[in-house]
C-alpha cells in the first residue's frame, strides 16, 4: 500500500476518533411532565416511557397508580405529547383504564413503525394472577401520532396465555438484514415461566410470535440470591445488525452489574454464547435506558450498586464493549427508572424520562433534554 494510502488513512481514522472525543452532554431543559398526588385520580407516577412519533413528535407515557405507589395497584396509562421537540407538552389524558383491579395494567413498551405510520403501546393484565386469570398481553395503537386510540387489542391467541410485561421501554423496528422491518418487542416474565424473552412481528404488528428467551435458573422455580433471573429489558440494534438486550439482573448473579445478551438473527434467539455481564454498568436492580444513535450507543440508569440514586448517562463509541470515562450525572439524588429517545432529523440531542425524587425516587416524573456537544 502507498504511503499516500496509509496517510489518509491515519488521518481520517484519527479524525473519527476526535470527532467523537467531542461528545461533552449537558443538560439544556429540564421539566416535570408528572408530580405524584398532582390529580385527585392519581397517587402516584411510575415506570416512564419516551418515544418519537411517524411525524417527529414526541410522546411519553406512564402507570398513573390511583390510590398507592405499589405495583400492585389499579392504574391509568398516562399519556402527554409534544409537537415543539419537548418545549411544551400537552395535558394529560389516560388512554387505558383498569377500573379497580389490583392487578391491572403494567406497562409497558412503546414501539414505532416507521414504514406505516403506526405508534404501537404493549402492556399487561393481569400479570401477577391476584384475584384475576389469566395474564393478557394487550396492545393499542395509533394511526396519528397519539392523538387517537384504538380499542385494546389481545394478543394472547397469537403469544398463548402467558405472564408478560415487556420492556419497560421501546421496541425497535429493524433497520438492517437480518429481519429488516421486524418489530422486536422484549420484557420479561412472571416467577413462573421467569427470564427475559422477545416478541416479534414481521406484519407490521398485526400478527406477533414468541421470539428469543433468556430463561431463569432454575427455571419455573422458586429464587435464592445470586441465583440467574434476567427480569425488565430494553433491546437497541446495533450498527451490524445485532440486537444488544440490556437486562436487569434481578438477583445479582455474578455481579451488581447489568447482563447484557445479542442476538445475531433478529430476536429469533439469545444464545447464551453472546452473554455478558457488564461490571461498568453497576446498577441497584432497576429497570434502565438504553439508546444507539449515529453510532453511539446511550445507557442511563441509578449509577450505585446499592441504592436508587445518581442517575447517570454513559455512552460507548464501541456498541458497548467499553464505556468512556467521562459521564453525566443527570440527577444526583432518588432516581428510578429511565428511558432515552432522539428525534431521527437532530444529530445533537437526545432525551431521557425518568423517576425523580428527594426523598422517594417515585415522587415526580421528569424530562431532561440532553446536547450531546452542549459541553465544548
Amino acid at each position: 500500500m502507498k504511503l499516500s494510502v496509509w496517510c489518509w488513512l491515519i488521518f481520517w481514522g484519527w479524525f473519527a476518533v476526535a470527532d467523537d472525543d467531542k461528545i461533552n452532554p449537558i443538560i439544556t431543559e429540564e421539566q416535570l411532565l408528572w408530580v405524584g398526588g398532582e390529580a385527585g385520580e392519581v397517587h402516584t407516577y411510575r415506570i416512564p416511557l419516551l418515544s418519537f412519533t411517524p411525524r417527529g413528535y414526541l410522546v411519553a407515557f406512564a402507570e398513573a397508580r390511583k390510590t398507592s405507589s405499589k405495583d400492585m395497584e389499579a392504574k391509568f396509562i398516562a399519556m402527554r405529547r409534544s409537537t415543539d421537540k419537548g418545549a411544551t407538552w400537552s395535558p394529560t389524558t389516560f388512554i387505558v383504564d383498569d377500573g379497580i383491579h389490583t392487578d391491572g395494567t403494567n406497562l409497558g413498551s412503546v414501539v414505532v413503525d416507521e414504514e406505516t405510520g403506526s405508534l404501537m403501546l404493549i402492556y399487561s393484565l393481569c400479570f401477577y394472577h391476584y384475584q384475576c386469570s389469566p395474564s393478557s398481553t394487550m396492545l393499542v395503537e395509533s394511526l396519528d401520532d397519539g392523538l387517537t386510540w384504538s380499542a385494546p387489542r389481545n394478543l394472547s391467541d397469537q403469544l398463548g396465555v402467558k405472564s408478560f410485561i415487556p420492556g419497560p421501554g421501546f421496541g425497535i423496528q429493524k433497520q438492517h438484514p437480518p429481519a429488516k422491518g421486524r418489530l422486536v418487542v422484549c420484557g420479561h416474565g412472571a416467577t413462573k415461566g421467569d427470564g427475559a424473552f422477545c416478541i416479534l412481528s414481521d406484519d407490521h404488528g398485526c400478527t406477533w410470535r414468541n421470539g428469543g428467551s433468556l430463561k431463569s435458573i432454575p427455571y419455573n422455580q422458586p429464587k435464592q440470591s445470586q441465583d440467574f433471573h434476567p427480569n425488565e429489558c430494553q433491546p437497541v440494534e446495533l450498527q451490524d445488525g445485532s440486537i444488544a438486550i440490556n437486562v436487569r439482573n434481578q438477583n445479582r448473579y455474578h455481579c451488581l452489574c447489568r447482563i447484557v445478551v445479542r442476538s445475531l438473527d433478529g430476536g429469533e434467539t439469545l444464545p447464551v454464547e453472546e452473554l455478558t455481564f457488564d461490571h461498568t454498568l453497576v446498577d441497584p436492580v432497576v429497570a434502565a435506558g438504553a439508546l444507539q444513535k449515529e453510532g453511539l450507543l446511550f445507557f442511563s440508569n441509578p449509577a450505585s450498586t446499592q441504592k436508587r440514586v445518581n442517575l447517570t448517562l454513559r455512552w460507548s463509541l464501541t456498541d458497548g464493549n467499553s464505556w468512556e470515562k467521562k459521564t453525566l450525572q443527570i440527577w444526583e439524588g432518588p432516581s428510578g427508572y429511565s428511558c432515552l429517545t432522539s428525534l431521527k432529523d437532530d444529530k445533537e440531542h437526545i432525551f431521557v424520562i425518568y423517576e425523580k425524587g428527594h426523598k422517594d425516587y417515585y415522587e415526580t416524573i421528569s424530562l431532561a433534554k440532553i446536547s450531546l456537544y452542549g459541553g465544548l
